[in-house]
């Protein structure tokens, strides 16, 4: 591949290849806005996330638009295009620290609301987008030595691409970080899918439950509809969620302004994208339970779930996840990742499905850079190999016998 040089247009700089010859199938990457400056750059966007490699709904325009609210400093956007058409889009900002390494690098940016960081790469095109996006960093000086990546699932196709692209420019691609999080994924029908997936004695108290409160009163379960204004539905999200130990601890979405806009403008723009589907149930006319889920076919992510606290002997945000299956009734929805922390006990026990979540670093181009990067995660498996030794080893069955 050709070298790549950072060249002035607009006041924008633009990574291209030294021979700016005419060679037209050779990617150009450009430094952009996170945000969209005009309608055609929009639409540019949205095109790229209809024929994306992996549904990501965290990639969208409407989302990156509303993190505006959470945009910190010295973030933009690297944008790819191939014989003039977008095909990867990647928000990164500078660091200073490489975990509790001095290291100066590149990350993708992802804030804490935003639950896979990868970047948004057109479909067939993914090692050809990473290598140009690694390409571009190794022509700029103040990337730093390495591109730390977090948030990619695991043996998807855009994390098969950097693999491929580092490949092809000879240069490690090494896996610094593994979750696994609750995923639903399945062909069955939601009964069926529950019926198989939770245990007999734990149905039979789930039902108790439900039988409980509607001694309560009148409850009722219900999905936005067209009908509904999806605006109450933000503000009674917003409530209900604040008036929790989340409020009280000064986290909930609604206790500053900045994140209570955020969530605004994600409900707000998923609705009108078509990407949206709340669900709660109410007693006597008033949510006591919410879920806010968003849309990318064959996929959704459970994306904010919030419950009155009060009525939690009942536990009405598990029968609403229980009422959260009917999803996959719809028939263009067949997985579900639930966002969650990793071994979650509450849905872990009613999902049975489990998505890796990966970080990963790739050294940029430069003796320097690949010695600081070898160096860094030399550290880092230090580290790791100390914790190991400090961690009790579970003792086996047979090791508890003797």
């Amino acid at each position: 591949m050709n070298a790549v040089t950072a060249i002035e247009t607009g006041g924008e700089r633009v990574f291209a290849p030294d021979a700016l010859c005419p060679v037209a199938a050779e990617p150009q990457v450009e430094v952009m806005a996170l945000t969209c400056p005009d309608a055609a750059w929009a639409a540019a966007w949205d095109a790229l996330a209809a024929d994306a490699a992996e549904p990501d709904v965290f990639a969208s325009r409407w989302f990156a638009e509303a993190s505006r609210h959470l945009l910190p400093p010295g973030v933009r956007q690297l944008a790819v295009r191939s014989n003039g058409r977008l095909i990867g889009l990647m928000p990164i900002i500078p660091a200073t620290r490489y975990g509790r390494i001095p290291l100066r690098h590149s990350e993708n940016w992802a804030h804490y609301h935003r639950f896979l960081g990868a970047p948004l790469l057109r479909r067939g095109h993914e090692a050809e987008a990473w290598r140009a996006l690694l390409t571009a960093l190794d022509a700029d000086p103040a990337a730093g030595a390495l591109l730390h990546v977090s948030g990619l699932v695991e043996g998807g196709p855009v994390h098969h691409g950097l693999i491929a692209a580092a490949h092809d420019l000879n240069r490690p691609c090494d896996t610094v970080h593994r979750i696994e999080r609750a995923m639903l994924a399945t062909d069955l029908a939601p009964d069926a899918y529950y019926a198989a997936t939770v245990r007999k004695k734990k149905r039979k108290e789930l039902g108790r439950l439900r039988t409980r409160l509607l001694e309560q009163g009148r409850v009722e379960t219900r999905r936005l509809g067209p009908e509904d204004r999806v605006s109450d539905w933000i503000e009674n999200f917003l409530a209900l969620e604040r008036a929790g130990w989340k409020g009280a601890a000064g986290s909930a979405l609604a206790c500053t302004p900045e994140t209570a806009a955020f969530f605004r403008d994600v409900v707000t723009g998923a609705h009108a994208a078509g990407k949206l589907d709340i669900i709660r149930i109410d007693l006597d006319g008033v949510a006591i339970a919410m879920l806010v889920n968003l849309l990318a076919p064959p996929g959704a992510f459970s994306f904010k779930t919030a419950f009155d606290e009060r009525l939690s002997r009942f536990s009405p945000g598990v029968l609403l996840q229980i009422d959260n299956l009917q999803l996959l009734a719809r028939g263009d929805i067949a997985w579900m990742d639930s966002c969650a922390v990793e071994n979650h006990p509450m849905i872990n026990s009613l999902w049975g499905e489990r998505r890796a979540i990966v970080r990963v670093s790739v050294p940029l181009a430069g003796t320097r850079r690949r010695a600081l990067f070898t160096a860094a995660r030399g550290l880092e498996r230090a580290a790791a190999a100390v914790r190991a030794l400090r961690t009790p080893r579970p003792v086996s069955a047979v090791e508890s016998d003797a």
